[in-house]
């Protein structure tokens, strides 16, 4: 008896011990501190009174959410983001960051909230089929992305060379002076970028099933959930599709994880995943 009260008491300080670091990692009465690269249009751009945006708008609203009283946007480029979590110097990442299996080992997810792929942004005047006209050209990622990845493990079977940038708008430059074919990024921040620009256009696009979500320290558990529940309302009440139709200028497609609410905690499908079921409670 008397050891297993033992245990029952070292399991309960475990608990309100684990309990305790995450409220100090995240403190209910401070600013909410989450990371982004601000050179991804309309995703996250640095305006005149500060950072604006489809992901601005989204982890404002998040922010009400979870009762925090306010939220800051800390401007990190792409490839050292992940260090910015891990040494909590932000609590988590609120870029487009695609859920991927690799990833999934070293964090946790939210649950899949933005559809996107593989989107070629070329010149004007040029063309592109597919990936075959790729071959002897010189392609343009942001360094550290999905994006990055994918070229790289392409590049020998299609035949082309990777440029690598540390922000978007300057792989997109790199395409305009004629030192690339194409510039390689998500989907929709290629549209909306060939729509501001007549220099360029998408010239190829390949959906391919991937997805956006919030990225977590492994120990975040439970305040993974907390932000998940409140995107989760968001989607149910609509509020995720207007900010979409908002910033992006066009529809939602239907059954996109823009609106679908997912079950259990976290992608299904990838590590960190609890299937757990839960009620929704939205205020």
């Amino acid at each position: 008896m008397f050891a297993r009260t033992l245990i029952a008491a070292a399991a309960a300080m475990a608990l309100s011990g684990a309990a305790w670091a995450q409220d100090a990692d995240h403190p209910k009465d401070k600013t909410l501190v989450v990371g982004s690269d601000f050179g991804v249009a309309p995703w996250m751009v640095r305006g005149a009174s500060g950072p604006e945006g489809f992901g601005v708008d989204m982890i404002k609203e998040v922010g009400k959410r979870i009762g925090r009283p306010g939220v800051e946007i800390v401007d990190i480029n792409f490839s050292g983001l992940f260090a910015a979590l891990f040494s909590k110097r932000i609590e988590f990442t609120v870029n487009p960051l695609n859920i991927t299996a690799e990833r999934a080992e070293r964090m946790l997810y939210t649950e899949p909230f933005f559809a996107t792929g593989n989107g070629f942004i070329i010149r004007a005047a040029d063309s592109m089929n597919g990936f075959e006209d790729l071959k002897g050209k010189q392609l343009a990622v942001n360094r550290g992305t999905i994006s990055d990845t994918w070229a790289t493990q392409n590049a020998e079977k299609y035949g082309f060379e990777v440029q690598r940038y540390d922000t978007f708008p300057d792989s997109v430059q790199a395409v305009i002076t004629r030192r690339a074919f194409t510039a390689l990024n998500e989907i929709p921040t290629a549209v909306y970028a060939a729509s501001q620009n007549k220099a360029i256009k998408v010239g190829f696009k390949d959906f391919n099933g991937r997805n956006f979500g919030y990225a977590f320290r492994l120990e975040s558990t439970q305040y993974r959930n907390t932000v998940e529940a409140a995107i989760e309302c968001m989607k149910k009440d609509g509020t995720l599709t207007k900010m979409y139709e908002k910033w992006y200028g066009s529809k939602v497609d239907p059954g996109s994880s823009i609106s679908t609410v997912f079950p259990g905690w976290g992608p299904p499908g990838f590590k960190g995943y609890d299937a757990t079921p839960h009620e929704m409670s939205c205020k």
